[in-house]
């Protein structure tokens, strides 16, 4: 009987032990998740028109970053639950979805190593592309709510459905024209490769001249005509001359250790807590045989 009372008494306070540590993973579980929602909704709210200036971007990539954060705070919400409860069931299946998400997340990071290569082209097409359409939207925007108001109503059917399709391309390429000028203020560049990109497209019309979003400090009124073709020049003084392309890039590179090391560090923390979850309903288990025995 002592030998019996000795084994529960060390039993209690192991329990006691795993749930803090169990409850402590969950509140960094649920932070993240927290993260992640708050990721998305950003990238929907603010970062969308720089994603799509790439060419390979997905409308629904912010929609999953959501949607995984809701689950990750849902997850993290049943965790706390059965810890407190001390229900070994819900344990195991908490522990299950650790193991799930683990896998989800270990599979897109890994896909996201591979596909590296891919998506550093797709962000350069996608700048040039944009260079391409940049201000060719000008006389669109200006007449597209008269449009709609006064002459969709007269057409057909089939005609409404075409002029609808058209003015959501026309309302793409004005976004895309207000994120390169965004990208270029924020990010201090010019360009794709450099500010030259510049010379050579619809909007300079055969002139060396750039738009003013590559001026310095946003003045409107800096030299941004009768550019010189090659830097380092005078330019540098009114202008941003580096191209989005490479800083993007410099950025990505320089810090990837970072955001490789943070997403293994989330992605193996799962592992943890998964651990702790079926040690935790072990001990759960163990204690109970021994007060019924």
């Amino acid at each position: 009987m002592p030998g019996k009372m000795g084994s529960a008494m060390a039993t209690g306070p192991a329990v006691a032990c795993m749930k803090t540590l169990l409850m402590v993973f969950n509140f960094l579980f649920w932070v993240t998740g927290i993260a992640i929602l708050a990721l998305g909704i950003w990238t929907k709210v603010d970062l969308y028109k720089y994603m799509e200036l790439s060419s390979i971007y997905y409308k629904e990539s912010p929609y999953i970053l959501i949607g995984v954060g809701v689950a990750i705070v849902v997850v993290g919400s049943l965790g706390c639950c059965c810890t407190i409860k001390g229900n070994t069931i819900l344990l195991y299946t908490y522990a299950a979805f650790l193991i799930v998400i683990f896998v989800v997340m270990l599979a897109t990071g890994a896909a996201g190593f591979a596909y590296k290569g891919k998506l550093e082209k797709g962000f350069r097409d996608g700048l040039k592309n944009a260079l391409k359409q940049y201000g060719n939207d000008t006389e669109i925007s200006k007449g597209m709510d008269d449009l709609q108001q006064k002459v969709i109503s007269c057409l057909s059917p089939g005609e409404q459905k075409y002029l609808k399709a058209w003015m959501i391309s026309s309302k793409r390429g004005i976004e895309i024209s207000k994120g390169m000028d965004d990208l270029q203020q924020k990010l201090k560049c010019c360009g794709s490769d450099d500010y030259t990109d510049w010379f050579t497209t619809t909007f300079a019309g055969g002139e060396k001249k750039v738009p003013t979003s590559c001026c310095k400090d946003g003045k409107s009124t800096c030299q941004h005509t009768n550019l010189p073709d090659l830097p380092p020049t005078n330019a540098t003084l009114e202008i941003y001359t580096l191209g989005c392309y490479g800083t993007v890039l410099d950025f990505m590179q320089g810090n990837m250790g970072i955001i490789g090391g943070v997403a293994l560090g989330i992605s193996f923390l799962q592992l943890f807590g998964a651990l702790f979850a079926c040690c935790l309903a072990k001990n759960i288990n163990k204690s109970k045989y021994e007060q019924v025995a």
